[in-house]
């Protein structure tokens, strides 16, 4: 009777972040075996290891095929079966731990807080001028009291309330606290922009013949 073979399970995520240049398959993809030593031995086995010149930038990029893991996983153990529930091409992208001191990321969030405050509040005026919301409250209240609007009234005072009410619902954030479970506007189109962009990495790759992938 023919011995059954171990199976081999492996999940590779699309994007895999790592901050040490010697990369293991199980920093970008999940292992599953019902041999726990052989389930060790792949996913401690190195994939890639990024070189000294490369690790010298804040950032390195590299594509592979899951067919590569496979045949190294083979080559190791020739009597596994390996089946993949992952990605088909993936991502591997070298980030070299952060060393800025803490008071200069302090300094990068205030001045990014500042920027934005001023970039909003620069494209609301600008919005309420070209629509003449001004116009709209002077004649609301000439219709609804009889009289010429202040300077500053009550319709002033809640249309400024309810514009900050509507953008911290919007963006589903108050601080570092959530209104609800679902994700952010803005965190849905950065999963959406990050897709597109690994996207474009494998396909680069693929054409320019750069991609980690069997002979």
């Amino acid at each position: 009777m023919k011995e059954k073979r171990e199976t081999v399970y492996v999940k590779a995520d699309r994007n895999s972040v790592c901050h040490d240049p010697k990369i293991k398959i199980q920093d970008v993809m999940s292992v599953q075996c019902s041999d726990r030593a052989i389930c060790a031995g792949i996913k401690n086995k190195t994939l890639y290891t990024f070189k000294k010149e490369e690790t010298s930038k804040k950032k390195c990029i590299e594509v592979f095929s899951i067919l590569n893991v496979i045949d190294m996983i083979l080559a190791d153990y020739p009597d596994v079966e390996v089946v993949s529930y992952g990605e088909q091409d993936f991502v591997v992208e070298y980030v070299a731990a952060p060393i800025a001191p803490k008071w200069l990321e302090c300094l990068k969030i205030i001045v990014l807080c500042i920027v934005i405050f001023l970039g909003s509040g620069f494209t609301i005026m600008a919005f309420n001028n070209d629509v003449s919301v001004g116009e709209v409250f002077d004649r609301f209240y000439r219709q609804i009291m009889g009289v010429d609007k202040p300077n500053v009234t009550e319709i002033e005072l809640f249309y400024c309330l309810g514009l900050a009410v509507g953008i911290f619902v919007f963006f589903n954030h108050v601080g570092k606290k959530k209104i609800t479970s679902d994700p952010t506007p803005i965190q849905v189109e950065m999963r959406k922009y990050e897709k597109d962009v690994d996207t474009t990495f494998i396909e680069n790759a693929g054409r320019k013949g750069h991609e980690h992938d069997v002979d």
